[in-house]
């Protein structure tokens, strides 16, 4: 690379939600450039005003921020870059690259409908129009010859001219087309590095004719050097997509995951530290990360290891930590349950509990609702196999309900051992026991430890709703 400035980008489009494929282009982008000195830059590609949405320019900015990819520079948009394309479009055509196109797409499926190969056909190249109103300008692409993509995931990668069109690089109307702004824009910012997804790489050989025309008919600039990462592809081996897969970034942190276990795993998808392991901080990436190390293959993007991971990263929070992430969740979310009932003597009880079952933060809710949430039901489903159905049920919450009632101190091992007792004299282990008592003060056949859950629930409470179940079975007393 010898001694080139580092400069990378990143270059969305406002359009809608942050794509995770582009969080990891973003992450890679970000650690490539502190680890060489460099700047990672961040530009809109927001030339598509019919589509573009100014709220998506804050979503890109937060999404970055969110997994840690902060941009050095920028954020630049297209659509304040016109003069740039204007310019350059001068350059190529006094070069004699481009030439004037009046056809309509009509005109040229016409024409070409019984062509082998589809595809424009180059019917205006030596027609000689001028430039000028209804008439795009197209790229006079070599007859001969290969284009080479010389890519550090892929090697070198070769295009036959032939297979290539005379692209369109303005509208009729004037306006640059994104192959032409993002070329001038790699120009002009000092790009050295395109490091971007698999998807892009068949435009490329179009990007490189283009800056080897304007090598020629205007300034000198250095290729910039090529990555392109794998496609990431869901459980069905289909590339990702948002019309059957969950692919915003937004929507896994509003479902409560962390930002730095969304980024390690993002990380992995095509590339793995060199001494093994899969958890590691952003330090650890910018150390590692090397382009030439990356997979070309898919890459499959599994949302039960991203929970799974997430899940680590849960139970290694120190418990205020975990607990100022939940409640941040909380507030941005709008959480059914209210930021405020994640302080106090009762949440500080469950918490390390709740930390060690929840996987995402949007799970915690549903395991203290018990506790906190206005108004007290029995899930029905519950309630129909582990009590309605349990023939001694009836009998073991009236016992259950003495036998708490006496305990002098109401403190989870003393509750246990009450309900044992209770189990005991109908010859019933305690998971078997437990079961009808967790529905009836719980409220669910599964969730958090019982007796822990009890004592935070408190005595008065926890009574009142075994009476409350005795009553719904219609067997009380």
């Amino acid at each position: 690379m010898g001694d080139r400035p580092v400069r990378v980008r990143i270059a969305p489009s406002p359009t809608g939600y942050f794509h995770v494929g582009t969080a990891r282009t973003a992450l890679y982008n970000w650690a490539f450039a502190r680890q060489h000195g460099g700047k990672f830059v961040l530009r809109i590609e927001d030339t598509d005003a019919a589509r573009n949405k100014e709220e998506s320019v804050s979503g890109i900015e937060a999404a970055l921020r969110w997994i840690g990819a902060v941009w050095d520079e920028g954020p630049y948009r297209q659509s304040e870059r016109g003069g740039l394309y204007a310019s350059t479009l001068d350059s190529l055509w006094e070069a004699g690259a481009l030439y004037a196109c009046d056809c309509s797409r009509e005109a040229v499926l016409a024409r070409t409908k019984r062509n082998p190969t589809p595809g424009y056909d180059g019917y205006c190249r030596r027609r000689g129009l001028e430039r000028g109103p209804g008439r795009a300008l197209r790229f006079a692409v070599p007859d001969d010859g290969v284009t080479v993509v010389h890519d550090l995931v892929r090697g070198e990668v070769e295009f036959a001219n032939s297979t290539i069109e005379d692209f369109v690089v303005a509208r009729s109307s004037g306006e640059a087309l994104f192959v032409l702004a993002v070329v001038a824009d790699d120009r002009d910012m000092a790009i050295s590095h395109v490091i971007r997804a698999e998807e892009h790489l068949p435009t490329t050989p179009k990007a490189v004719l283009l800056w080897e025309a304007l090598n020629e008919a205007a300034q000198e600039v250095p290729l910039p050097y090529f990555a392109h990462l794998p496609v990431l592809v869901n459980e069905r081996r289909q590339k990702i997509s948002k019309r059957r897969d969950r692919v915003a970034l937004e929507d896994f942190e509003a479902l409560g995951y962390l930002p730095e276990a969304m980024a390690n795993y993002l990380c992995l998808l095509g590339w793995s530290p060199p001494a093994g392991g899969e958890f590691f901080g952003l330090d650890d990436l910018v150390r590692d990360f090397r382009l030439e190390d990356v997979n070309s293959s898919p890459a499959f993007f599994d949302q039960v290891k991203l929970t799974h991971f997430n899940s680590v990263y849960m139970r290694e929070l120190p418990v205020a930590e975990f607990t100022r992430r939940v409640t941040e969740w909380a507030r941005e979310t709008e959480d059914r349950l209210g930021a405020a009932c994640y302080s106090g003597e009762r949440w500080e009880k469950l918490a390390p509990l709740v930390q060690e079952r929840a996987r995402i933060l949007s799970e915690v809710p549903g395991l203290v609702e018990f506790l906190f949430a206005p108004g007290f039901s029995m899930e029905a489903a519950s309630f129909e196999k582990a009590i309605a159905r349990d023939g001694l049920a009836p009998a073991i919450l009236r016992e259950t309900a003495a036998g708490f009632a006496a305990v002098s101190s109401w403190r989870a091992e003393e509750l246990r051992a009450a309900l044992e007792r209770v189990g005991e004299r109908h010859g019933r282990r305690l998971g078997k026991t437990q079961a009808p008592v967790r529905v009836a003060t719980l409220g669910r056949s599964v969730g958090l430890p019982l007796f822990e859950s009890l004592e935070a629930l408190g005595r008065h409470e926890t009574l009142e709703r075994i009476e409350a179940a005795l009553t719904a079975c219609g067997r009380e007393g």
